[in-house]
């Protein structure tokens, strides 16, 4: 009788310990991505939660057991594996793939895995997760190779750091006080890492104010996940206390990180992509920057002031990471704060946005507030709003018919996006839950974006 995973999702892997996934199950999801991808040399990760050690040591037998060489950064973030895949080499070999065990910012009692091949492209459910999925639920793979794959602790640290310094100039910072929450996940070291490196290079400190900053699979201060209001006030109130210039969270694996202006303000992921793009086409005219369909008049507005191409892709990571191949994009940005580099073979870091931003604040001698403020103003948003709706598919063609005759565009990039004019959303059901995600904005109305925004959730209701 096949077993059937459950853990296996739209873009990586994801379970409840120990039913959804365990020990065995990780076995066998190395020994299928071997036999589904046949690499030589693989990049293995783990975050900090209390089961990752032994999924990774499970993944990591699977792979030797079909003869892969295994190269392990140990506790590390998803950006540290993926950027091993790309750069690490092994007496001139380039790596085949990488396996970072984590569940980012899922429950406690959760973990999983995300894939890449060779170059870090994704493996998601059309690239090859859905065949692994298989192998792994038949379990029929021969006994372990006469010759297994050999396991080498590795350290990506200094080459990891350097890249991540060369997207600024360290010459040009000033002096700012930085609160940083690691929210007790993986991101603590390489901020240490940073302040070593940039202590070396800056010509005043930078004073790093730590939180939570300690890893500790037991959450103490609860799940790393700076989306959700509740786990936000840890970092304003340090923001408040020590007068700083911003502050960062981070996600239990820190592939997003999350701003908070000098007077404790979230700033939504939106605003953040439309500063970024500015920063890259001040350094790359008439490039190509991709962004999602939820919120897209900033980021747009921005590109073509600056003579950019803006490219709309369909939301979510290797969705966008492919695009941006496609493209040749310099950078790509979506508003849940995932930020995307070419020069980070096209993925998402979460440590390269807050330096790109404190080299803006540094450069342009404004706060990070005034820097978002008259962007805001131009283009209020609502921020992303979840509705838990089982009918789903009718609840968005329901608000579609209301909508349709006065519409001056719809498209269908990503769910339901209706441009009304002087306002617009986008309405979309969510890949792994009974969710629709409602995103509204406006040109320059906020209580237009508001009083639109109430009328779609009274339509959902």
């Amino acid at each position: 009788m096949t077993q059937s995973l459950t853990c296996f999702k739209a873009y990586d892997i994801r379970g409840r310990i120990p039913d959804e996934l365990n020990v065995d199950i990780a076995y066998r999801i190395g020994r299928a991505y071997a036999a589904h991808l046949n690499p030589k040399r693989v990049i293995v990760g783990r975050d900090i939660r209390l089961s990752s050690n032994e999924l990774a040591d499970a993944v990591i037998k699977g792979l030797q057991d079909a003869g892969v060489n295994v190269f392990d950064i140990g506790l590390s973030g998803t950006e540290e594996v993926y950027y091993a895949t790309f750069a690490y080499q092994d007496a001139g070999e380039a790596m085949d793939g990488g396996i970072m065990v984590t569940a980012s910012h899922n429950p406690k009692d959760f973990n999983g895995m995300k894939l890449v091949r060779e170059q870090s492209k994704p493996v998601s459910g059309d690239t090859g997760l859905n065949d692994i999925k298989r192998l792994a639920e038949l379990n029929e793979f021969s006994a372990p190779v006469a010759e297994c794959g050999t396991v080498t602790a590795i350290s990506i640290a200094e080459a990891y750091t350097e890249h991540l310094i060369n997207y600024i100039d360290p010459a040009v910072l000033a002096p700012l006080k930085i609160v940083v929450n690691a929210g007790n996940g993986a991101a603590g070291h390489v901020i240490d890492w940073l302040e070593t490196a940039l202590e070396k290079v800056t010509p005043q400190p930078i004073d790093f104010i730590k939180i939570h900053h300690e890893p500790d699979g037991h959450f103490p201060h609860g799940i790393p996940n700076p989306l959700l209001p509740e786990n936000r006030a840890s970092t304003i109130a340090a923001i408040n206390a020590h007068k700083a210039d911003l502050g960062i969270a981070w996600d239990g694996d820190f592939d997003r990180c999350f701003l908070f202006d000098e007077t404790g303000r979230f700033i939504e992921g939106y605003y953040i992509v439309g500063l970024l793009a500015e920063a890259f086409l001040k350094q790359n005219p008439g490039e190509k920057i991709v962004h999602d369909p939820r919120l897209t008049w900033n980021t747009v507005d921005i590109v073509k002031s600056m003579s950019g191409i803006a490219v709309m892709s369909k939301t979510g990571h290797a969705f966008i990471k492919e695009r941006m191949r496609l493209e040749d994009a310099v950078y790509g940005g979506e508003m849940s704060a995932h930020h995307y580099f070419r020069d980070f073979s096209y993925c998402d870091s979460g440590m390269i946005p807050w330096l790109l931003v404190i080299e803006l604040i540094s450069k342009s001698g404004k706060t990070l507030s005034q820097l978002v403020d008259e962007r805001m103003k131009l283009f209020p948003a609502s921020g992303e709003i979840n509705r838990t709706i089982v009918e789903s598919a009718q609840a968005i063609e329901k608000v579609k018919a209301y909508y349709q005759a006065d519409a001056k565009e719809i498209d269908y990039t990503d769910g339901l996006s209706m441009d009304m004019g002087e306002w617009r959303f986008n309405l979309r059901c969510s890949n792994t839950e009974p969710l629709v995600r409602l995103n509204v904005e406006s040109r320059g109305d906020e209580a237009l974006m508001q009083l639109k925004t109430e009328e779609l959730l009274q339509l959902l209701a």
